[in-house]
């Protein structure tokens, strides 16, 4: 039989009610409105009594125990003292100089202007030598007879940054080059002071600033009006962990830091600001910070065994070689694990939160059950997010090795060869590892969600709150309440029947 016990008098005046809490069920209660009413149920919802408190209490309820809060911090402000005395051990104060060497990304660039293209013979082109070709001459592999065919294009680029600005040279571009100058195309050209005066710039890359700084204006504008003030708080967040990246884990490393020392301070700043600014100062968030921290760890301890017994450098291609020609300090195979964990770091931050959040909602949903169940249940959401998580993680460093992928291909190489190179063993290694770590952080961070949120137990400074709320109604609706009457317990803002 079910009942419903009011008051004997109606409120005497308007209520208005803020009520954001939850109900015994975890139902969230409707304070998105103020309710204006003089009726009988003068509150939100339909509660006995018609409270009308004004509990603010945004989202669901971060446990509160004092004890729980205790034990959170002696875990994680050692964790963060640790951090901070890390980057300050290890801060680099800027990357170390060197003599340029002219070679790849060691070049010495400025900013140019493509004024002038004209149509001439390349046969003409070719046998007088006329101009420079540097980056864009003939791809490797045409033929001869392609280039004293064809019609080839003779762009005027005039230099408009640096020492030589106004300078102009000529360059040749030939027809079956697959990068074309076009008259008014902004340009990056190479410059190399050691050579002739006719060779001393040539084209190496198209400017690109403009098309990039509007895809991330584009980026940034998506963010903020889906995210509103929490999607600023991740670009906050992020333009921080590029901050770290560029002026403290890449100038340690170049200075002869143990790269995995510095990843692993590095990471774990990044994780700190990112997922508290993102998140907020709660013990929610904590727990995904020390399943993220669990997790990279695992991380680290499965890429250093394998790294180490399948034996391999980390200097595969002719950036890495390179970085080892400059600086034949650094640990190649080091900044390979390094890498591994930084590159982790990002999936983490989103599998180890959800999990969490998963968690509390469980547990609002249905206060009474376990620690058991809550991980149970978790552990089913987690299962469909690690099947996501790891197929995407996996075809991500597919398209970025595709090329290499390809030229495997073309050779017609046996599955087995391929593997076993280590410019693939590498990408291979990197995608298990990160993926195992991926799927320990579900299992992981379930578990110590369960365990805090099931632990935690209010203390009874909470308890008056909901009863107030209810006393509040009680006084409110009169000089008297009805002989016999008894305001029903409220366990969360919003009223409910109760069957007797």
């Amino acid at each position: 039989m079910t009942t419903t016990q009011q008051p004997s008098y109606p409120p005497t005046g308007p209520s208005h009610g803020h009520d954001h809490g939850h109900g015994p069920e975890g139902d969230h209660g409707s304070g998105s409105r103020d309710d204006h009413s003089s009726g009988g149920d003068g509150g939100h919802g339909s509660g006995a009594g018609g409270g009308h408190g004004h509990s603010h209490s945004h989202g669901p309820a971060a446990p509160v125990s004092r004890h729980l809060r205790k034990v959170i911090a002696a875990i994680l402000i050692p964790f963060t003292v640790a951090v901070v005395v890390g980057m300050v051990v290890l801060w680099p104060g800027g990357a170390p100089s060197h003599k340029r060497t002219g070679v790849g990304f060691d070049r010495q660039t400025q900013q140019a202007t493509v004024t002038k293209v004209v149509s001439v013979s390349c046969a003409s082109v070719n046998a007088s030598g006329g101009g420079s070709t540097g980056d864009t001459s003939t791809a490797e592999g045409s033929s001869a007879q392609q280039e004293a065919g064809g019609t080839c294009k003779k762009a005027t680029v005039t230099v408009s940054t640096g020492k030589d600005k106004g300078r102009t040279f000529t360059e040749i571009v030939q027809p079956d080059q697959s990068r074309q100058l076009h008259e008014g195309e902004k340009v990056v050209v190479a410059y190399e002071p050691s050579a002739p005066r006719d060779l001393q710039y040539s084209v190496t890359d198209v400017n690109r600033k403009f098309p990039m700084a509007l895809l991330a204006g584009i980026f940034a504008l998506a963010v903020v009006v889906v995210g509103r003030l929490r999607g600023v708080m991740a670009l906050i967040a992020l333009a921080i962990s590029f901050m770290i990246l560029n002026f403290f884990i890449l100038p340690a490393i170049l200075h002869g830091s143990n790269p995995l020392i510095v990843a692993v301070v590095g990471s774990s700043a990044i994780m700190l600001i990112a997922l508290y600014m993102c998140h907020g100062l709660s013990a929610r968030t904590s727990v995904a910070v020390l399943g993220t921290l669990m997790s990279l760890v695992l991380i680290g301890i499965l890429g250093s065994v394998f790294i180490g017994w399948a034996a391999l450098t980390g200097n595969t291609d002719d950036n890495t070689g390179l970085i080892h020609g400059l600086y034949p300090s650094i640990d190649m195979s080091g900044l390979l694990l390094a890498g591994v964990i930084i590159g982790s770091l990002g999936v983490l931050d989103d599998v180890t939160v959800t999990q969490t959040s998963a968690v509390w909602e469980l547990h609002e949903a249905n206060p009474s059950m376990g620690w058991r169940g809550l991980y149970r249940a978790g552990i089913r959401i987690g299962r469909d997010h690690i099947a996501s998580v790891v197929n995407t993680l996996v075809l991500a460093y597919a398209g970025a090795a595709l090329p290499l992928l390809l030229l495997f291909s073309i050779a017609q190489s046996s599955v087995g060869s391929v593997a076993n190179s280590e410019l693939v063993a590498e990408e291979i290694v990197r995608t298990l590892v990160g993926s195992i770590g991926l799927v320990a952080s579900v299992p992981v961070t379930t578990a110590l969600a369960a365990l805090v949120v099931s632990a935690d137990r209010p203390g009874r400074e909470t308890a008056p709150a909901g009863v107030a709320a209810v006393a509040t109604a009680a006084v409110g609706a009169g000089p008297t309440a009805a002989p016999g009457v008894k305001p029903a317990p409220a366990r969360g803002g919003k009223g409910r029947r109760r069957k007797h």
